[in-house]
C-alpha cells in the first residue's frame, strides 16, 4: 500500500492561495483519477480539485474554509483500495512523506491538530485591512495584535502597504514602532472597543420589520476591491455621445446569417471592443498600470469584460490580446466568456491580466454611469443603451433632422497617471471608430 499526498495544484500565474469550501469526499470513499475531491475558492473564482490518483481517502489535511497555500497537501490517498473492516476506517500505512499544514502541529495518532491561535486571524478584529495587507501580514509573520498598533497613514488611519513594510523592515533592525498587545491564548477573544475611524459615520437603523442579509463572499470581496480602488486611485469621467446607426443597421443585416453559420448571436459588444482596443493602440498609454511611483507600460492588449451574473455579483473575465481578433472571432470569445462566467465554469487565468476594461451599463438599460476602476488598471470605459433621437443631419444641400441610433460612452481614468486630454481623447477616439463603422463590411 502506497500513500500518496494531494496538493494543493497552480491555478493561475496570480493564484498563490485558496480557501477550502467543501470536500466532497470524506475518509474511507474510494476515488477516482480526476474525479473531484472538494471545491476551493480563489480570490478570482470558485473551482473543483481533482485527484491525481486513483485510490481511498486517507486523511483530511485541510479544514473547510481554511486557507492553503498553492503546493501545500491538502488530503492523504492511498492508492491501495484496502479499507479496514471496522467502522469502515480506512487501513492508514505509514506516508512517503506527510507535510504538515501551516499552523498545525503533528501527534501521536499522526492526525494534525490545529493551533488554538491564529496569529493572522482577522475575525476578531474590527479594524479595516485590504488583501494586500494581510497578505504581507501572512508572509511576514506579523501578528493581528501587531498590526492593530500600526498607526495607518490611509485613509481613515488604515494600514497602507508602505506602513507594513516599514513596521517589517523596523521589526526585522530589532526597533519597534509600538508594543504589540499581547495574544491570549483564551477560547474567548480578547474584546476591545472599535476605532472610532472605522465605525461607520452614520449607523444603520434596524426596525422589526427590516430583513438583515449576510453578504455572500463574492459580494464582500467585491465590496472590499471597490473601496479600495476608489482610496486608490483618484477617478475622473469624461463622456461622449456616439452616432452608431450604421453599427444598428449593419448588425440588422447580419446577425440571422451569422447565428446559421455560426450558431452564435451577434450583439453589439463585440463590436464595441474592437473599436476599445483600436482606441487603445492609438494612445498606448492609456493601456498601463501604476507601481508606486513607476508606470508599467503593457505591451498586451487585454480587455476585461463586465458580466452580471445570476446571483446578482459581478465577475471580469478577460479577452487577451484583443485587439489580433475580427468581429466574428471576438463574438465568439465574447459569448464564450459570459457563458461559462453565468454557469460558474471560468478558469483562474481567464480572470487575470486584464489591462483596460469595458462594462455593458446598456444591458440594463442605463443610459451612462460612472464605472469603478479596476486596479491596478488605470481605465474602464462604460457602454450606455443604444436610443434612437431626432438628430441634425448635416447635407450638402443642408441642415436636416433625422432619427438617430446613439448611445453615451462614460471613461474613468486614474487622474494620478491620466490627465483629461488623454482620458477624453481615448473615449472620444472610441465614438470615432463607432461612427464611422463601415456599413459594407462583410463578416
Amino acid at each position: 500500500m502506497a500513500n500518496v499526498e494531494l496538493i494543493m495544484p497552480k491555478m493561475g500565474e496570480s493564484i498563490m492561495e485558496a480557501t477550502i469550501l467543501t470536500w466532497l469526499k470524506k475518509p474511507g470513499d474510494k476515488i477516482e483519477q480526476d474525479e473531484s475531491v472538494l471545491e476551493v475558492a480563489t480570490d478570482k473564482v470558485d473551482t473543483e480539485v481533482p485527484s491525481t490518483h486513483a485510490g481511498t481517502l486517507v486523511e483530511v489535511l485541510a479544514k473547510e474554509g481554511e486557507v492553503v497555500k498553492v503546493g501545500k497537501a491538502i488530503a492523504i490517498i492511498s492508492t491501495d483500495a484496502t479499507v479496514a473492516a471496522n467502522n469502515g476506517t480506512p487501513a492508514v500505512a505509514p506516508t512517503t512523506q506527510v507535510k504538515p499544514v501551516e499552523g498545525t502541529s503533528p501527534v501521536s495518532n499522526g492526525h494534525a491538530v490545529t493551533n488554538t491561535i491564529t496569529h493572522t486571524d482577522f475575525k476578531n478584529t474590527n479594524r479595516f485591512y485590504s488583501p494586500l495587507v494581510k497578505n504581507i501580514a501572512k508572509e511576514e509573520g506579523v501578528a493581528v495584535a501587531e498590526l492593530e498598533n500600526i498607526a495607518g497613514s490611509g485613509l481613515e488611519g488604515r494600514v497602507t502597504k508602505k506602513d507594513i513594510l516599514e513596521f517589517v523592515a523596523n521589526k526585522k533592525l530589532g526597533k519597534t514602532l509600538a508594543q504589540p498587545a499581547t495574544v491570549t491564548t483564551s477560547a474567548t477573544p480578547k474584546t476591545s472597543a472599535p476605532s472610532v475611524a472605522h465605525t461607520p459615520l452614520v449607523q444603520a437603523s434596524i426596525s422589526a420589520n427590516d430583513e438583515i442579509i449576510e453578504m455572500d463572499r463574492m459580494r464582500k470581496m467585491i465590496a472590499e476591491r471597490m473601496v479600495d480602488s476608489k482610496r486608490t486611485s483618484p477617478h475622473v469621467t469624461s463622456f461622449v455621445e456616439a452616432d452608431v446607426t450604421s453599427i444598428v443597421y449593419w448588425r440588422n443585416k447580419w446577425k440571422n446569417e451569422f447565428q446559421k453559420r455560426e450558431g452564435d448571436a451577434l450583439t453589439f459588444t463585440p463590436i464595441f471592443i474592437e473599436a476599445v482596443a483600436m482606441a487603445i493602440k492609438d494612445f498606448p498609454m492609456i493601456n498601463v498600470q501604476v507601481d508606486g511611483d513607476r508606470i508599467i507600460k503593457k505591451k498586451d492588449i487585454n480587455i476585461g469584460m463586465a458580466v452580471a451574473l445570476p446571483s446578482g455579483n459581478l465577475i471580469v473575465p478577460v479577452i487577451r490580446n484583443a485587439d489580433q481578433y475580427n468581429i466574428t472571432g471576438l463574438a465568439k470569445i465574447v459569448n464564450d466568456l459570459a457563458k461559462r462566467a453565468r454557469e460558474n465554469k471560468l478558469k483562474p487565468d481567464e480572470l487575470t491580466g486584464g489591462t483596460f476594461t469595458v462594462s455593458n451599463v446598456g444591458s440594463f438599460g442605463n443610459v451612462m454611469g460612472t464605472p469603478i476602476i479596476m486596479q491596478p488598471q488605470v481605465g474602464i470605459i462604460a457602454l450606455g443603451a443604444v436610443q434612437k433621437k431626432p438628430a441634425v443631419i448635416e447635407t450638402p444641400y443642408g441642415d436636416s433632422i433625422a432619427i438617430r441610433h446613439k448611445m453615451f460612452l462614460s471613461h474613468s481614468y486614474d487622474h494620478r497617471v491620466v490627465d483629461g486630454a488623454l482620458g477624453g481623447s481615448v473615449v472620444r477616439r472610441v465614438a470615432d471608430y463607432l461612427e464611422k463603422f463601415d456599413f459594407n463590411r462583410s463578416i
